[in-house]
């Protein structure tokens, strides 16, 4: 069973787990220091919670899947029709190691496509052995339709 996944950034992390733990009646999944995730089973939904200085604003969306041949199923399907993925990736990123494919809206929400595979120890994101991306931020695009970049302003 899939799930829709929503990421959302909280100032407390504390106070945020304890509201969503009671909003939801279930524990989370994994705590870790300025990170949380909740595997909340009705309404079927993962729910994370990054720790910084901006509240309530989204920070990503995503679709939780079995396998990685979801995953590839799904970016196949997306880059068919014409969207911008990143590509599959095998990364390592809020404290789990995933398969995962990102495309971003017209409006810049991002949305993550993955598996979890396995546990892991840092927070921040690595594709392979690339270790400069940020966490949960998208590789760069595979295909061969880029969408328009956004005016830059005057220096």
């Amino acid at each position: 069973m899939s799930r829709i996944q929503l990421a959302l950034n909280v100032t407390d992390i504390d106070k945020a787990v304890d509201f969503y733990t009671r909003l939801f009646a279930t524990e989370p999944a994994k705590r870790k220091p300025g990170y949380a995730n909740f595997a909340i089973a009705d309404p079927p939904l993962k729910l994370v919670l990054f720790e910084g200085p901006e509240g309530a604003t989204l920070n990503h969306l995503g679709v939780e899947t079995e396998t990685a041949a979801e995953v590839e199923a799904a970016e196949a399907r997306l880059s068919d029709t014409g969207l911008e993925t990143s590509g599959i990736d095998d990364t390592i990123c809020c404290y789990a190691s995933k398969v995962e494919t990102w495309v971003t809206d017209p409006d810049g929400a991002r949305w993550e496509w993955y598996v979890k595979t396995g546990d892991a120890d840092q927070l921040t994101n690595q594709i392979g052995d690339d270790t400069s991306a940020s966490c949960c931020a998208p590789a760069k695009p595979t295909t061969a339709q880029p969408t328009p970049a956004a005016p830059q302003p005057n220096p």
